[in-house]
């Protein structure tokens, strides 16, 4: 098996949902105990967060490109950023690596098409949903991204950061997500959502809502890791 290089922190909550998703995916039932040899640098989320805000794409590009390096000389064949926010850099970030980078928002894509939905919503980070790194890879396969209405995008953002980024998970807010998600069918017609930000899956736990899959950008990226951690050198 190739060894799996993650870039995490962005949040700690997704890094450790991703390490044990990772094991879960390389359970055979026998308890053979064989798993990948995983490598996680976990880089400082409020200085790549900082350099976001004030548009220092460079220099967030720069950071991340380095702990990437510092992955590959730790011995990691390829690597995956266990976060959707950084993914707006990918294709800079892809240019200078050295090991081959796993696509979150091409997985996600991948699975969508698979799946024949055509209008997928999008819940993310604001980076996220007021960029068009989703819209344009979707766009490729002739999947329409849906963003939420703008006071639905700040609120979804500051429940991310005042709560869900942190580790807490409450009920209330819980209800306020399904709400929006309930708003979007109903009003902009969407077949499906995306949880665009690698925390969401902690909370909006189900496959579905009013109606509609839930693409779990966290279980669909780990699958992507694992079919390709097992292909041959």
């Amino acid at each position: 098996m190739k060894r799996i290089g993650i870039i995490g922190g962005l949040g700690p909550e997704a890094t450790v949902d991703y390490y044990k998703e990772i094991i879960n995916a390389f359970k055979n039932g026998n308890g053979d105990l064989d798993y990948p040899e995983i490598i996680i640098y976990s880089v400082n989320m409020a200085h790549f967060i900082g350099l976001m805000r004030e548009k220092k794409y460079e220099q967030a590009t720069a950071y991340i490109s380095e702990k990437i390096e510092g992955l590959k000389q730790a011995g990691a064949d390829f690597a995956a950023l266990s976060a959707n926010t950084p993914h707006q850099l990918f294709d800079q970030l892809r240019e200078r690596s050295g090991i081959p980078l796993i696509s979150i928002v091409e997985a996600t894509c991948n699975e969508a098409k698979s799946k024949e939905l055509k209008r997928a919503g999008l819940f993310g980070t604001e980076f996220t949903m007021n960029a068009s790194f989703f819209p344009d890879v979707f766009k490729k396969k002739g999947i329409e991204v849906i963003m939420p209405g703008e006071e639905d995008k700040e609120l979804i953002n500051y429940k991310l950061f005042s709560e869900i980024e942190l580790g807490i998970f409450k009920d209330e807010t819980r209800e306020l997500l399904i709400g929006i998600i309930e708003k979007m069918v109903r009003e902009q017609h969407i077949d499906s959502l995306i949880l665009g930000c690698t925390e969401f899956p902690l909370i909006l736990t189900a496959e579905t809502y009013a109606g509609i899959p839930i693409l779990n950008t966290t279980k669909i990226h780990v699958e992507s890791i694992a079919k390709y951690c097992r292909e041959s050198q």
